[in-house]
């Protein structure tokens, strides 16, 4: 029991040590899924619109903030560049209609394991990626919705408080 103790006593103390690391830089109508491998040019739409954003073992996206034009096609690629799997440090990157709660669609995310943590049948989301771990790219392309200002999220459990960030349609 004192093991047990311990263990769970210092994966919490690598926890708190890795969230306070170095600062690194910042189904649903309308998109699909696409694999990397297949995708040799993103020629659908001009650069503005083709976003790549990183995710890693220490909870981050490498962008806060994305900009997009209005009325064109998005085409968005997710890259886990961590070493961990995917149930243990999975990623996607969800985005949210206008006026959805953050923090309560995270929390209802975190009880849809099943369905790689998107709650079936919700009705909060514009485009999501599948879950990825360490290695692992996904493509998503979808139309860029109404001007405006959006959220994003990972909806892994506990992410979405570190993995957020704001999709700006222009």
């Amino acid at each position: 029991m004192k093991a047990f103790t311990y263990l769970i006593l210092s994966f919490f103390s690598v926890l708190v040590i890795v969230a306070c690391g170095g600062k690194e830089e910042k189904k649903k109508e309308g998109f699909s899924y696409e694999n990397k491998e297949t995708t040799s040019k993103n020629t659908e739409t001009d650069d503005s619109n083709n976003v790549v954003i990183t995710s890693n073992d220490l909870m981050k996206f490498s962008k806060n903030e994305i900009r997009v034009k209005a009325g064109q096609k998005v085409i968005l690629t997710l890259k886990h560049i961590g070493k961990l799997d995917k149930k243990i440090m999975g990623h996607n990157f969800v985005l949210l209609k206008q006026g959805v709660n953050l923090s309560a669609f995270g929390n209802k995310a975190a009880t849809s394991a099943d369905n790689e943590y998107i709650p079936k049948g919700s009705k909060d989301i514009i485009a999501h990626t599948k879950l990825i771990g360490a290695g692992e790219t996904t493509v998503i392309k979808f139309d860029a919705p109404a001007a405006g200002e959006y959220e994003f999220l990972c909806s892994f459990p506990g992410h979405y408080t570190m993995m957020k960030g704001k999709f700006i349609v222009e």
